[in-house]
C-alpha cells in the first residue's frame, strides 16, 4: 500500500497562488508516476498534471502555462505549484500514484489515492 495525504489547499482571491503538497508513505515512491486530479462539485475528476519517476511532465490544456508540477524522491513528496488561480480552478484536489510505466491522464490507472484538499479561488 501507499499512502497520500495531501495539503495545501485554501481560498485565494483570482489572480492568487496557492502550492499543494502530497506526502507518499508505505512503498518506494520513485517508482510511481504521480499525479494531481481535481473534482468540482457535479463534475467528473478530471486531470490536472502528471510527472514521472525522471521528472518528465504533462499537464491538461486548462493550467498550462499556470500551474507547475515537481517531485522529490529522497522526500517522497510531490508538489503542485497554482499560479494565476481563476474561479473555474475551485475543485477538490487529489494526488494519486500511478504504478504503471508511463505517464498516464487517465484516472482509472491510477492505483492510489490522497483524500484530497479543497482549492476556492474567488472572483
Amino acid at each position: 500500500q501507499l499512502q497520500l495525504v495531501e495539503s495545501g489547499g485554501g481560498l485565494v482571491q483570482a489572480g492568487g497562488s496557492l502550492r499543494l503538497s502530497c506526502a507518499a508513505s508505505g512503498r518506494i515512491f520513485s517508482r510511481y508516476v504521480m499525479g494531481w486530479f481535481r473534482q468540482a462539485p457535479g463534475k467528473e475528476r478530471e486531470f490536472v498534471s502528471a510527472i514521472s519517476w525522471s521528472g518528465r511532465t504533462d499537464y491538461a490544456d486548462s493550467v498550462k502555462g499556470r500551474f507547475t508540477i515537481s517531485r522529490d524522491n529522497a522526500k517522497n513528496t510531490v508538489h503542485l505549484q497554482m499560479n494565476s488561480l481563476k474561479p473555474e480552478d475551485t475543485a477538490l484536489y487529489y494526488c494519486g500514484a500511478s504504478a504503471g510505466d508511463y505517464m498516464t491522464a487517465a484516472r482509472d490507472l491510477y492505483n492510489y489515492w490522497g483524500q484530497g484538499t479543497q482549492v476556492t479561488v474567488s472572483s
